[in-house]
């Protein structure tokens, strides 16, 4: 049961990671496109940073933390019932 929490949470980290990435992607895309004068879309971008990416970017750090302590966690304990 654990091990496939651990691995659902995973799995949502990683596609959390990609969605991030695609959206740094697209900024990049049309913050090249507003110099150029050509909308690629960077005030939708804008205006989907408050309530779409920041929350994105807080999961996975937030996720990546706890994810890290776990795995902390259990090795610590997987040590313990090893040693006694």
């Amino acid at each position: 049961m654990k091990a496939r929490l651990f691995s659902l949470i995973n799995t949502a980290l990683v596609v959390n990671l990609f969605f991030v990435l695609l959206s740094f992607g697209w900024f990049a895309v049309a913050v090249l496109g507003r110099s150029t004068q050509v909308n690629l879309g960077l005030d939708l971008w804008y205006r989907l940073w408050t309530p779409v990416f920041q929350p994105a970017i807080g999961i996975l750090m937030a996720g990546a933390i706890l994810s890290g302590i776990a795995s902390w966690v259990n090795g610590k304990l997987a040590t313990k019932d090893a040693e006694g």
